[in-house]
């Protein structure tokens, strides 16, 4: 069956021979983002078996995960990696993939997945604003027009899963009664995750691919993933990041607006730092 008329975007659409290529291929930093980028999203599906077999018995969710996200993920990855291979041909994606997947694998398994469904949904709201900022500030780094064009796609599919999980959650904390509390706790837990996770095996294996005289070095990799990610500080998003982090909270006006700032501080520290 295929999918193609569902998607919002095909990669068809994306005119490749239009990459400028001069304006990125010198810009490692880049290359590091963007290739680690098409590996976790090109690995989406291991992730989304687990969640389809921890919502067994809600069709709905069910239903949207195998038949609109699974695809609408790993189309970001199709996309990502024919852009990253257009770009910079001389490297070898396909291993790299492969060690990562391997490695992924191990660890993506259902004991990373929250007991309570309702906050399991909660928690994946904060990976999809993680998602949906990275891409934006990815955006805003670039003048290629094919990769601002790409970007852009992914950004608003990832706002979109964020809204759709949120509204699922909805459903959860009222009929489970799931409270504030439960909710933060869950929403902070998977924040100072978030670094430690998919995005991080991928840059290992990236730079292990790139770099394979240096694939032990972990002080080396350290300062080349930190250099790289250092290209996301000015254009991080962290007030619209912090607004979707704040919303499965249901807070009242003025708390919300009191509680933005520091946590607007926290988050640029624990996505950057």
């Amino acid at each position: 069956m295929s999918y193609a008329a569902t998607l919002p975007w095909t990669l068809e659409k994306l005119d490749l021979s239009r990459i400028d290529v001069e304006k990125v291929r010198h810009n490692e930093d880049l290359f590091l983002l963007l290739c680690s980028s098409s590996f976790v999203e090109s690995g989406s599906d291991l992730y989304t078996h687990l969640l389809v077999d921890h919502f067994a018995g809600d069709e709905t969710l069910q239903a949207w995960l195998r038949d609109h996200w699974e695809h609408e993920e790993m189309q970001h990855g199709r996309a990502l990696a024919a852009y990253v291979r257009h770009v910079w041909p001389e490297f070898d994606w396909e291993t790299g993939f492969r060690n990562f997947f391997a490695h992924y694998g191990s660890v993506c398994t259902p004991d990373e997945l929250e007991p309570n469904r309702g906050l399991e949904l909660a928690a994946r709201c904060v990976v999809e604003t993680g998602t949906a900022s990275l891409y934006r500030a990815l955006n805003e780094v670039t003048d290629e027009p094919v990769l601002r064009e790409l970007t852009n796609y992914i950004k608003s599919d990832e706002v979109r899963h964020y809204k759709n999980f949120y509204q699922h959650f909805r459903i959860y904390r009222e009929r489970d009664k799931i409270g504030r509390f439960s909710t933060l706790r869950t929403l902070l837990k998977r924040l100072s995750e978030i670094k430690n996770e998919d995005s991080d095996i991928a840059l290992r294996h990236v730079f292990n691919v790139r770099h394979p005289d240096k694939a032990h070095d972990d002080a080396e990799f350290r300062r080349i993933a930190g250099r790289a990610e250092g290209l996301l500080k000015k254009p991080l998003p962290a007030e619209m990041t912090v607004k979707m982090l704040l919303r499965p909270l249901d807070l009242p006006a003025r708390l919300n607006t009191m509680l933005e700032w520091p946590l607007t501080r926290i988050t640029e520290k624990l996505f950057l730092h």
